[in-house]
């Protein structure tokens, strides 16, 4: 059995490591690897190497760092490939999906390589006589993120290249489920040059997640995944004097108005439904059909909901492919249970797909649940599988006031023709990434990710210029170099700007 070991101090490490967890083939049902899971021990070693490479990486210049920087996004280039088959393999997502992730967790390292020009400080010459004020800013110290299974390369690549760039040294905690995609990266980054202890990986449970929290030389923790985690991640690391950025759940709704084109709005709903078997924090889970497109649009999903490739995720005809665990595939069908029990009209049902020659997969196939009220458990829940609740609502003012009454704010998107339904949509809507025709709103790197309500806890969203805020603070200088022939007496006075 291959065992999957922490990254700490440049090398591939056990530690002290004695307790495993089993790492599953989702499309074949068979454990292919075990994974290490550090005890606090361990995540204090990775913590001590990551402080004591912090005092040299710190005082690098902007154009060593953006060197390695440059290296590492080739080198991930060159090895999309590697990282997208190390992704299907151990989470199911199909090989195109799973290369997209890579893409887009690139387009991070992209944008950090602007790190020069992200950096740069103000500067106010005379702001009184003799005085002048500038500004920079300073990286924190060591800091962790927290990652979740959907996404195990490009959600730590929301955030490492970004805090790396800024001069901190980062602790990884990626998800057990599928955690060879992390270790990849880390032998990826020493092949780039950076240094020993700067980027280091430690798998784990609740053991080590609560090691970091509680750690006092973690300056700040990133996190994304569920709800109920992410309060407990910000609450906790906040009590210990951390800066936290914790991204939650999410319920995401889109809406299908009178006037949009049916046949493009349910296409886009399918793929950002059922793509990567509905694992995703920005999937659509809630279609709300607006006035008379109701039962049109019903139909058009279900013949395409039906058309959906399932199979292996390595294989090239499949679409979709198995849910990552099979506590995740009874979770999933027994949400879609609910939502019939309770009076929804399962049009499409995927609880029983058996993929030939993977029968002991992970298979949920795309579901559509007709019917659906705010009331249901596959409403209230994230569902977090290829499951599409269908609503209904009058007008799009009703259709605002369902997006805003859930506790969620993370992705919302309208289908239409109409400039002014959306606009007022755009305007009315407490959510924090929304798309006009545009069903799965994931801003490119140069903007920041992040919801609103329960999907973030923390003011800090992801990446771009917010990222840049999160990973650095500020310094403001005044200073006066006095006229040594004529200088400037004290005064005990306030300061003013004579």
């Amino acid at each position: 059995m291959r065992t999957i070991e922490h990254w700490i101090g440049g090398t591939r490490s056990a530690a002290g490591s004695t307790r495993t967890s089993p790492v599953w083939n989702p499309a074949t049902g068979e454990e292919q690897a075990e994974v290490l899971l550090a005890s606090a021990t361990d995540v204090d070693h990775a913590i001590a190497v990551a402080r004591d490479a912090f005092d040299t990486w710190s005082q690098s210049s902007l154009s060593a760092r953006t060197k390695i920087l440059f290296r590492f996004q080739h080198l991930v280039e060159a090895n999309l490939d590697r990282l997208a088959e190390a992704i299907t393999d151990e989470h199911g997502k199909v090989l195109s999906d799973a290369r997209g992730e890579v893409q887009r967790g690139l387009e991070v390292v992209e944008f950090a390589c602007g790190i020069p020009q992200l950096l740069k400080g103000d500067y106010s010459d005379q702001v009184s006589t003799g005085v002048d004020v500038f500004s920079f800013r300073e990286p924190l110290g060591v800091v962790a993120g927290i990652t979740p299974f959907n996404f195990p390369a490009m959600v730590p690549m929301w955030m490492f290249p970004v805090a790396i760039a800024c001069g901190n040294t980062f602790v990884l905690k990626p998800s057990e489920r599928d955690p060879s995609a992390s270790v990849l990266l880390a032998e990826l980054w020493a092949e780039a040059g950076l240094p020993e202890g700067v980027f280091n990986v430690v798998h784990g449970d609740k053991e080590a997640v609560d090691a970091i929290l509680d750690h006092p030389d973690v300056a700040a923790v990133s996190f994304v995944g569920s709800t109920p985690i992410a309060r407990y991640i910000h609450q906790r690391a906040s009590e210990n004097g951390k800066r936290v950025q914790a991204l939650g759940g999410a319920k995401n709704h889109a809406i299908v108005l009178p006037d949009a084109d049916l046949d493009f709005a349910s296409d886009h709903l399918v793929a950002a439904a059922f793509g990567s078997a509905g694992e995703r924090c920005m999937a659509i889970s809630a279609a709300v059909a607006v006035g008379r497109t109701g039962d049109a649009l019903v139909e058009a999903v279900n013949a395409k909901a039906r058309a959906v490739v399932v199979g292996s995720g390595r294989d090239a005809a499949s679409e979709m492919g198995p849910v990552v665990t099979p506590a995740a595939r009874d979770r999933i069908v027994g949400l879609i249970d609910a939502g019939e029990r309770q009076g929804g009209r399962v049009t499409v049902d995927g609880r029983r797909l058996v993929v030939p020659g993977h029968e002991d997969g992970f298979f949920v196939g795309p579901t559509v649940i007709d019917g659906v009220t705010p009331q249901m458990d596959c409403y209230t829940q994230e569902i977090f599988g290829p499951v599409l609740s269908v609503l209904r609502s009058d007008d799009v003012d009703e259709a605002i006031a369902l997006v805003n009454a859930n506790p969620y704010g993370n992705g919302t998107a309208i289908f239409t023709s109409s400039g002014e339904a959306a606009r007022r949509f755009q305007r009315g809507v407490k959510v924090g990434m929304i798309g006009v025709n545009v069903p799965v709103p994931v801003p490119m790197a140069y903007y920041s990710f992040g919801g609103w309500k329960d999907s973030l806890f923390g003011d800090k969203h992801v990446h771009g210029p917010e990222g840049v805020s999160f990973y650095t603070r500020a310094k403001v200088v005044t200073s006066r170099w006095p006229h040594v022939e004529n200088p400037i007496g004290a005064s005990f006075h306030f300061p003013t700007n004579a």
